[in-house]
């Protein structure tokens, strides 16, 4: 089979960790017998620095006409002026929006062979297999009004937490849709003690909660749920959320596993792959995300750009493999060499292969690359 994927490495450490993939992801090929065209693309600081624009036309229009995106990442210092006018951050915003990826898939699960690796007690992280749904294009980081200004008293920002109900209702139906494949739990984060917007999105869960008899609803104010993710992270099975609050709870989460580069993530849309999304009306949907059919998404570790460990060969590349057996198995519909990838990443961790992050006394330290050769090696 062929497909078409486009690439957009970024800034930072983001080359090194997508050539990695890249290379995982060539190697099903040959094992597996696909195609895959590579079609490369600049976004964030380095397409600032070439283009003006953390996104360029150009760039969004090869996406649309892939099967899939997988992206590194963007950002670094260079770029972090609080008042310059185009912002690296800008391009994966712009991405989100204009592809119409509503829905970003975080799962965090605890390798049983790095349970001493994290910073908590084995027994809190043993066991440990949740995903987050995270609504992507709404809430605090596109909703308007949003700018800074002088005035007399000093100086003033404001940015708005808006949701619409189709926005709600389509995030929540995503969230009740997986946990119906998993163990049939599903946790809505809000704030709903403080938040207009939170209230209406707990109103909405708990009205589509009724077409979901089968899966059990917790609602938990984001308070107490960054709480319980350290006390008790496994007892969620799937956690809902909107943007702002996924955003930091999914970093969180991240501790569980020993590092963020362990975490893989998927942003899907409503267009199945092999269409071309229009934006708009599509965009805004309310149909679930297929979780078991091909669906077009962009894939990405959910760490940073890491600037200060660029270019010296030590940085994780393991969040950015599974990112690629997420794309297999989500956009391309490949379950099978998912799994291959997936099967791979575990055994190599067995065998006691370590980067710098989840290292821990008689394991075997490794680099970037040599970390994507072992996985590879084992498709």
């Amino acid at each position: 089979m062929r497909f078409n994927v486009a690439i957009l490495p970024g800034d930072g450490v983001g080359p090194e960790v997508v050539a990695e993939g890249v290379r995982v992801l060539q190697e099903v090929g040959g094992r597996f017998g696909h195609q895959f065209n590579l079609h490369y693309g600049d976004i964030g600081g380095v397409s600032i620095d070439k283009h003006g624009l953390a996104l360029t036309p150009e760039t969004l229009r090869m996406c649309k006409q892939c099967d899939a995106v997988y992206l590194g990442a963007v950002g670094g210092p260079k770029w972090d002026d609080p008042l310059a006018k185009v912002r690296p951050e800008d391009g994966l915003l712009g991405l989100r929006k204009g592809l119409g990826l509503f829905a970003n898939l975080r799962p965090v699960k605890v390798f049983p062979m790095l349970v001493d690796s994290t910073n908590l007690k084995p027994d809190v992280v043993r066991g440990v297999d949740l995903i987050f749904v995270r609504e992507l294009t709404g809430g605090l980081y596109f909703g308007k009004p949003k700018k800074r200004w002088e005035t007399p008293r000093g100086r003033r920002a404001v940015d708005t937490l808006a949701y619409s109900e189709k926005e709600i209702e389509r995030i929540v139906r995503v969230g009740f849709e997986l946990a119906r494949t998993r163990r049939k739990k599903l946790v809505s984060v809000d704030k709903a003690n403080v938040l207009e917007s939170s209230r209406l999105w707990r109103q909405i869960a708990t009205e589509v909660a009724s077409e979901y008899p089968d899966v059990e609803l917790e609602h938990q104010l984001v308070d107490a749920c960054s709480m319980r993710l350290i006390q008790r992270p496994a007892d969620f099975d799937v956690l809902v959320t909107e943007n702002m609050f996924g955003d930091i709870l999914t970093d969180e989460a991240s501790m569980l596993a020993g590092s963020m580069g362990m975490l893989p993530s998927a942003s899907l849309g409503t267009r199945k792959k092999g269409t071309r999304n229009k934006g708009g009306e599509e965009a805004c949907s309310l149909t679930p995300v297929p979780i078991s059919s091909p669906t077009f998404g962009m894939y990405e570790p959910i760490h940073g750009s890491a600037p200060r460990r660029a270019g010296q060969n030590i940085v994780n590349p393991i969040a950015t493999i599974l990112s690629c057996a997420m794309m297999l198995r989500y956009s391309l519909g490949l379950p099978k060499e998912a799994e291959a990838v997936e099967t791979a990443t575990n055994q190599v961790l067995e065998e006691g292969y370590r980067t710098y992050d989840i290292m821990a006394e008689g394991m075997k330290k490794i680099g970037t690359m040599e970390m994507g050769e072992l996985i590879a090696a084992r498709i």
